[in-house]
């Protein structure tokens, strides 16, 4: 299926809104409530809209603090690759996980409380990761810009 217009209109209210009922939706982009409706389940089906959640903010939960931590495994058999995102998954203060090209093989994004309670993830989960040979961790100062929303 390709997205027209139409679609990618959907999409990018969606996104910024995806609480609103189909007839805000279907006013917010100009078509029938009946179309409206068909076309994001065409678009739910596909693929293209994923799921739907709730953005918790991080600070009101007490975990202010994000954390990018870099990792270097090893080595990069497939075997440890495997292992370790197996268990990265398991980890329940990291957000994200993303396998990298260059100096380190992973980054993580990890929320905590506060520096102390870093220390304890680190500790308690972090370097029980299988494979890990080196970690370097980076405090974030201050999130400038953020949004979870995809250019379409």
């Amino acid at each position: 299926m390709t997205l027209d217009e139409t679609d990618r209109r959907i999409l990018k209210v969606l996104q910024r809104k995806g609480r609103m009922s189909n007839a805000e939706l279907s006013e917010h982009v100009n078509l029938s409530a009946s179309a409206c409706h068909r076309r994001v389940q065409r678009l739910e089906i596909d693929g293209y809209i994923r799921d739907y959640v709730a953005l918790v903010d991080a600070r009101k939960m007490g975990l202010p603090t994000t954390v990018f931590v870099e990792i270097t495994l090893s080595t990069q058999a497939d075997d440890v690759l495997d292992a370790f995102e197996t268990a990265v998954q398991r980890v329940p203060a990291v957000l994200e996980c993303h396998l990298m090209a260059g100096t380190a093989d992973y980054i993580l994004k990890v929320i905590a409380q506060d520096t102390e309670d870093f220390a304890r993830i680190h500790r308690q989960y972090l370097t029980r990761l299988p494979g890990v040979a080196q970690m370097q961790s980076s405090f974030a100062l201050r999130t400038v810009f953020k949004t979870t929303a995809l250019p379409v």
